[in-house]
């Protein structure tokens, strides 16, 4: 960590200690989670920012800002780019004020976040497939109607109101905090706990948590300056920013002790945690506090220290609770994924069984392949995570059987689980590519459409998951002469993709 800048957290200590939020939010409370305390030997307390009027502590900042316009600007209205927490900020805060607010959501925004910006009476443009889409048409309509632009975090009055959660929070435990965890998008929230903590309490560490879909704020200190990722992940699209914000990382350069970076399943996992302890489900994003945390504890052994982890949200869609929960036992690393080979025999199904012992089985796929061997996708249950499973695939080993761990590989988890018993040795010259498709009308027609007649689809699977993207595994037929013009296809797509080919998953089953 850099110099700290001793003027600037001064200055934004007196702008957070005069931010104006209360008119829309409430102090929300700061809770032990009593069974994840005692799981993990630490006093693990949750500042409960779903709580908040629109589920999201996003509504600070965006009112701290819009109250502070001139009477000019507040009659010339104000417009806002969003997926959807700050969205429903800002309609919240212009509703309050009466202001004229327009927001523009990208077209893959889930019904549940537009509809709940439009019944705050805020006028609704739907343009583009990403963020990045509705906030450049958002910039030109500041252009043509002459708007006021509220930003969602690369803005100190908006930093600032956010940061009313750490003084909050030190005045709800005044008694030691050994470190606070704070989930990182484009940085507003982290850039605003961080100068105010570190103003009142430089002892207390402030670390970010980023998903390892989208590690803006990791990559640029890494850096020591602001980089473009080169794509984002979609799971926790409350956070699937690509590049920190300019004044919070001015900020976090200077105050964020330590930035973690967790997986999916983890994610996954600490929405369960969150939910045994308070019965409430918090978004992806909103529950990366609480898997750093668990990191955090695991990685360095702490015991008896007091951590606090901003619940940042809570506006998830229904639908995907169904991949929350599967993924939840992987991100706790209570089930193994392995793909075992064994011998193509009468009792080769119980000699396997049997060298599992009493194990539970989460799941067994089979498919007969040839006259020697089969390959099977089971997933087994685990008491005692990593150590249990590296157990188990040694004693397998020792047995005589190969074994590959798919516990860590995506398209095994997301697609292959779900297709074994589809293996072929008819398809020549087949490639195999993981592609995020925007969730709406048009999108397979669209990729359908591009491809047209030159290549043979082979393979297609598809699964919703509740995202503002869906997610297919395609195979596709190229013949070696044709690969520059596949090349110039793909990027021509405009779909982020990624090729498995050489996947161990895809030759084992799918092959």
């Amino acid at each position: 960590m850099n110099t700290i800048d001793k003027k600037m957290l001064e200055e934004y200590a007196e702008k957070i200690d005069h931010a104006n939020v209360y008119q829309v939010a409430r102090e929300t409370p700061l809770e032990k989670a009593t069974l994840l305390s005692e799981r993990l030997k630490n006093q693990i307390l949750l500042k409960r920012e779903d709580l908040q009027a629109v589920f999201s502590f996003k509504l600070r900042g965006a009112y701290n800002k819009i109250s502070r316009l001139s009477d000019e600007q507040r009659k010339q209205g104000i417009i806002a780019a969003s997926a959807g927490n700050h969205a429903q900020g800002v309609a919240l805060a212009a509703e309050k004020l009466g202001i004229t607010a327009l927001i523009v959501m990208p077209k893959t925004t889930p019904d549940i976040k537009v509809e709940a910006v439009a019944s705050r009476g805020a006028e609704v443009i739907l343009h583009g497939n990403s963020y990045d889409d509705a906030y450049e048409h958002a910039q030109e309509l500041v252009k043509s109607r002459k708007l006021i632009f509220i930003p969602p975090y690369d803005d100190p009055d908006v930093i600032a109101g956010q940061g009313t959660i750490a003084r909050e929070i030190l005045k709800q435990h005044p008694q030691n905090i050994n470190a606070i965890f704070v989930p990182v998008g484009g940085g507003g929230l982290i850039a605003g706990i961080a100068a105010y903590v570190k103003y009142h309490n430089p002892e207390i560490k402030i670390i970010g948590v980023e998903a390892d879909e989208s590690p803006c704020l990791a990559e640029a200190l890494r850096a020591g300056e602001r980089v473009i990722l080169d794509q984002v992940g979609i799971f926790a699209d409350g956070v699937a920013v690509r590049q920190v914000g300019k004044e919070p990382f001015r900020v976090a350069r200077q105050c964020v002790d330590e930035v973690i970076v967790v997986t999916t399943d983890e994610i996954c996992a600490a929405i369960k945690d969150i939910f045994d302890d308070t019965r409430t489900i918090a978004e992806p994003a909103g529950a990366l506090a609480v898997a750093g945390i668990k990191r955090y504890v695991a990685m360095t052994g702490a015991s008896k220290q007091t951590l606090v982890g901003i619940v940042s949200g809570a506006n998830i869609n229904f639908d995907r609770l169904r991949h929350v929960a599967e993924r939840a036992e992987l991100g706790e690393h209570r089930e193994a994924i392995l793909c075992v080979t064994i011998p193509e025999k009468p009792g080769s199904f119980r000699d396997f069984c049997h060298t599992i012992g009493n194990r539970g089985i989460t799941e067994f796929n089979y498919r007969y392949a040839d006259q020697a061997e089969a390959h099977v996708f089971v997933g087994i249950k685990l008491q005692r995570g990593e150590e249990e499973k590296n157990e188990l695939i040694s004693l397998l080993r020792s047995k005589g059987y190969p074994v590959v761990d798919l516990t860590n590989n995506e398209m095994a988890k997301i697609h292959i689980r779900y297709m074994v018993g589809g293996r072929t040795h008819l398809t020549v010259e087949e490639r195999l590519f993981r592609f995020n498709f925007p969730e709406r009308p048009g999108a397979l027609l669209r990729f359908l459409n591009h491809i047209g007649g030159r290549w043979n689809i082979s393979l297609f699977h598809y699964r919703n998951h509740g995202d503002a993207f869906g997610r297919v595994l395609v195979g596709i037929q190229v013949p070696s002469e044709e690969e520059a013009e596949f090349q110039k296809f793909l990027s021509n797509l405009g779909y982020n993709y990624i090729e498995e080919t050489q996947s161990p998953a895809y030759k084992l089953f799918l092959r």
